[in-house]
């Protein structure tokens, strides 16, 4: 997943049914000591993550038999580490994980966290973009011409008609795109659904947000593993995979409890519980689906794979084969049956 600065504006790249609950007493594998696991997570330790810390402060990774370390990564370096097997699992965008197993990096997307793609681009309401064909001739700001924000920013043009010729595209490396939207030196911007919104609403803006969904379904950040991770410990992935669903669905029903795990996590959380509960709600919102409401969280889109592998396919840089199945990039067998 891309790294997430939830500090004012400085955003850093990297981010249903009810799942099962972990039975106590329950060690991965049938073994008396805990079962160790790796687990990278974005970059910056934050709020987005609180389905994880609910998990661990509970005790549902314990009950599952687990010994949980988490580590912060940024989304490239994470899914190398666990392609090499350096990290047992973690949070991937699937636009990372596609590329990556296109390149023989051994590694399978194995449970949906965000049924929604959270990389948006967003603009004031003032400025009349209403719509991707209202981008035409605009400035918009973007960190640069890669990763996940650059394939959405093409996904969404092309659903209006244009290409990114057709617009101002401002390269912000520094992440500075949002404050220049607020300063006025761009009219849109790339970012993330709980991120940049967010906190341009609470400073009083009226904002448009522009996603992505509708025109592509491209895999959002889910929890990825390795081919022979899910050959070597698939008890000890299965009881994450459902803790960490379990933690989800209660976070969903109780934003609270969620948000007072981040802060037990993350302690300088507690300077601003209204933004944090906002990044919070937002990001709740963006863990469902259609799919996701009809099968329960971690459900895997499929048929939204296959159109996003065939869009990622037609991009001007694609280092794609002509052939890459689904059943490559995931498999649904760590999710709770």
């Amino acid at each position: 997943m891309n790294r997430i600065v939830l500090v004012g504006l400085v955003v850093v790249a990297v981010l249903g049914g009810c799942a099962p609950a972990v039975p106590a007493g329950s060690p991965a594998g049938g073994s008396s000591s805990p079962e160790p696991l790796t687990v990278g997570l974005g970059y910056i330790p934050s709020v987005q993550f609180a389905q994880f810390y609910l998990a661990d402060q509970q005790g549902y990774y314990r009950d599952a038999g687990l010994d949980v370390t988490f580590q912060n990564r940024i989304d490239p370096e994470l899914v190398t580490l666990i392609g090499q097997g350096a990290v047992d699992l973690g949070m991937a965008d699937g636009t990372s994980v596609i590329p990556a197993v296109s390149q023989d990096i051994p590694v399978r997307y194995v449970a949906t966290i965000y049924g929604t793609f959270p990389n948006v681009v967003f603009a004031r309401t003032s400025s009349g973009i209403a719509s991707a064909a209202d981008l035409r001739g605009r400035k918009v700001g973007t960190p640069g011409r890669f990763g996940s924000g650059w394939i959405m920013l093409q996904a969404l043009l092309q659903s209006g008609g244009l290409a990114p010729d057709d617009i101002e595209v401002e390269l912000f490396p520094d992440f500075g795109q949002a404050s220049a939207l607020q300063q006025g030196r761009v009219e849109a911007a790339t970012g993330f659904v709980n991120n940049e919104p967010v906190m341009l609403e609470l400073a009083g803006e009226d904002v448009k947000v522009l996603r992505v969904d509708d025109a592509v379904p491209l895999p959002g950040p889910g929890l990825t593993t390795s081919v022979d991770a899910i050959s070597d410990k698939p008890e000890a992935l299965r009881g994450f995979v459902a803790a960490t669903l379990r933690a989800m669905e209660e976070i969903r029903a109780d934003p609270e409890r969620g948000l007072d795990a981040a802060v037990a996590a993350v302690p300088e959380l507690a300077a601003d519980r209204t933004t944090q509960r906002a990044i919070l709600d937002a990001t709740i919102a963006s863990w469902s689906s259609e799919q996701t409401e009809g099968a329960g969280y971690g459900a895997i889109d499929r048929p939204g794979w296959e159109k996003s592998v065939e869009f990622m396919r037609g991009l001007p840089d694609s280092v794609l084969p002509a052939e890459l199945p689904v059943d490559q990039l995931v498999t649904e067998e760590l999710l709770p049956r």
